[in-house]
């Protein structure tokens, strides 16, 4: 609930741009409609809820500060009703005086407005911004995160970005998440990047695939798991044992301390050069039962060697299938890319291969992050590959489609 000094506020702006309006029940207020001239007062605006509506001519909104707007009052006022009811963002057409409403979750911050207080993060980010005078106005085009992934977060982003596009009249870019991961390895100048075609294992929580890339825009999938990915399988098992969620991270560090030889695990097969990490998940399972049942300290006592065991087969099950498309292709220049591509076991068996050219991400472009959206957007803009406003999230979107 707003206090009584911002009612008072909002009740100053409103009667400086409307004329001295009349206080009705509650938080209601009457003034004359700025759309119709009515003689009466016949514009209602609630404070508290900022819904406002004409009884006359039908005008209305839900936002106190779209009224403003089309009003065009100064941004003085604006900002000023924007810091009051500082939860909500209001976006607008260029072409029309259509307003389009984006509510942002409650933990988005804007970063075109910065009220005091606010995440340092956040202040940063615009005293970047501010310090090298770029503006919204700079922006060429929107990207975002089509797919694939989970469709709650992709909605709010691609939501945003439509609405973004469409306020700035600049073309909008539809991303897909695992190309932008492959294309992370083209965002530092000066870093080595893999010349095309080349190979590249994707590896995260959702993905296990071998993608051939012709070009920063051709990608072809020519292997990929049947069940769970790679990432999954670290996580599932990572769980099976004990360790916290995320597991994987931890298990490559208990990882690097073990024998890796210690517990043979199954290798499951899938054909051609899928993968399969279901077998793996189920045989370290039924392994762990059974000695748990002899002793009940078994994973304790061997944690380290359990971890080392386990990333060892997993590595070796992707490294079979890379090196089985390396040749079939014959493509020496092998990349990896994704969430587990900063897996140490599985850097050490790329890097080990003396008859290819490898290629790896910073450790900061491995995981899910904005710089990748942005170099796959890069290559996107300069073939004129825009998306428009239909655009829609998707849970799936395969590479290369």
């Amino acid at each position: 609930m707003l206090s009584q000094r911002d009612k008072l506020t909002v009740i100053g702006i409103l009667n400086d741009t409307l004329g001295v309006g009349s206080s009705l029940k509650g938080d209601e207020q009457a003034h004359h409609c700025p759309f119709c001239h009515h003689h009466k007062k016949k514009l209602q605006v609630n404070i508290e809820t900022q819904q406002w509506h004409c009884w006359v001519c039908d005008a209305k909104g839900k936002r106190i500060q779209g009224l403003l707007k089309k009003l065009h009052v100064d941004s003085h006022k604006l900002k000023k009703i924007y810091e009051i009811y500082g939860d909500d963002y209001v976006v607008y057409s260029n072409d029309s005086e259509e307003e389009i409403e984006l509510r942002l979750p409650n933990e988005f911050k804007s970063l075109l407005e910065t009220p005091k207080g606010i995440n340092l993060t956040f202040r940063k980010v615009k005293h970047y911004a501010d310090s090298r005078g770029i503006t919204k106005e700079d922006i060429d085009a929107v990207a975002f995160t089509k797919g694939p992934g989970l469709l709650g977060s992709l909605l709010v982003g691609a939501s945003f970005a439509k609405s973004f596009s469409m306020a700035l009249n600049k073309p909008l870019i539809e991303i897909n998440h695992m190309e932008a991961h492959i294309l992370a390895h083209f965002i530092e100048d000066g870093s080595p990047s893999p010349d095309f075609p080349f190979l590249c294992l994707t590896v995260s929580g959702g993905h296990t695939q071998i993608v051939k890339v012709s070009a920063p825009n051709d990608f072809k999938i020519i292997g990929e798991t049947i069940d769970d990915a790679a990432g999954e399988a670290f996580d599932k098992i990572s769980k099976i044992m004990g360790l916290p969620y995320p597991g994987g991270p931890i298990l490559d560090k208990l990882a690097r301390q073990g024998n890796g030889n210690k517990f043979p695990f199954a290798h499951p097969k899938a054909g051609g050069l899928n993968f399969s990490f279901s077998g793996l998940k189920t045989s370290v399972l039924y392994f762990l039962r059974k000695e748990v049942e002899k002793n009940p300290n078994f994973i304790e006592e061997n944690k380290i060697d359990l971890a080392a065991s386990v990333q060892q087969t997993i590595v070796e099950i992707l490294m079979g299938q890379l090196k089985k498309a390396a040749q079939q292709e014959n493509i020496s220049h092998i990349a990896i890319a994704g969430g587990v591509s900063a897996n140490s076991g599985l850097r050490d068996a790329i890097t080990s291969q003396k008859n290819w050219q490898t290629y790896i991400p910073a450790f900061q472009f491995c995981t899910d992050n904005a710089a990748m959206i942005g170099i796959a957007a890069y290559y996107k803009f300069i073939n004129n590959d825009f998306g428009d406003l239909s655009s829609k999230a998707t849970a799936r979107w395969e590479i290369g489609k």
